[in-house]
């Protein structure tokens, strides 16, 4: 959307080869989400020129396409973020949690200031004053400062199942690259935000 891209790579399913690439409506995937979370059973996906259909038990879910060409999203991913970060995901995020509380409403912004071994998580908005926590972490490179949107971390920290999530940094102004340390096949690209 802009700010924020994940990308998931699994094996070809049996049967998927020679499917095309398409485009589904983000409310199809959110109704299958919730769909899919009550099954353990195979999901048998068709396609036609203009339409998908998921089938599984006693369910169907059919919905049209988006006609059209995703974005080259490759061309997003930064290469060459040479500053390293690992920080055990549940703290990270509780932290994130606390610390966001101050921060205002509408832009969700905490800084992140990171040094050797150390990150300390900072907010602060007018009404509600400042807030700051500070972890222990492996870190990689110059220090420096970078902020996010909290509700973004913490969308994507969710996502993370292994106990480490892996951040490569390159500045305050780029794109940085957020991995389950644990799972290669997922990637999460997130804008800065200034602070």
């Amino acid at each position: 959307d802009g700010h924020r891209l994940a990308s998931v790579e699994i094996p070809l399913p049996d049967g998927a080869s020679g499917m095309p690439g398409v485009i589904v409506p983000r409310k199809t995937v959110s109704e299958l989400r919730k769909l899919v979370d009550e099954t353990t059973d195979d999901i048998a996906v068709g396609l036609s020129e203009t339409k998908i259909r998921f089938s599984f038990e006693d369910t169907v879910l059919t919905s049209k396409l988006i006609d059209g060409t995703f974005p080259d999203y490759q061309r997003v991913i930064p290469e060459g973020n040479d500053k390293k970060l690992d920080v055990e995901t549940k703290g990270f995020a509780a932290a994130v949690d606390r610390v966001s509380a101050i921060s205002s409403e509408k832009s969700r912004a905490i800084k992140l200031s990171l040094s050797s071994g150390s990150l300390v998580l900072s907010a602060s908005s007018p009404e509600h004053g400042s807030a700051t926590e500070e972890l222990e972490v492996a870190y990689q490179g110059e220090s420096m400062e970078i902020g996010f949107n909290s509700r973004y971390l913490l969308d994507i920290t969710h996502q993370i199942q292994s106990g480490d999530a892996h951040l490569s940094l390159a500045d305050a102004a780029s794109p940085t690259i957020l991995r389950d340390a644990g799972d290669a096949s997922a990637l999460y690209v997130l804008m800065p935000m200034r602070v």
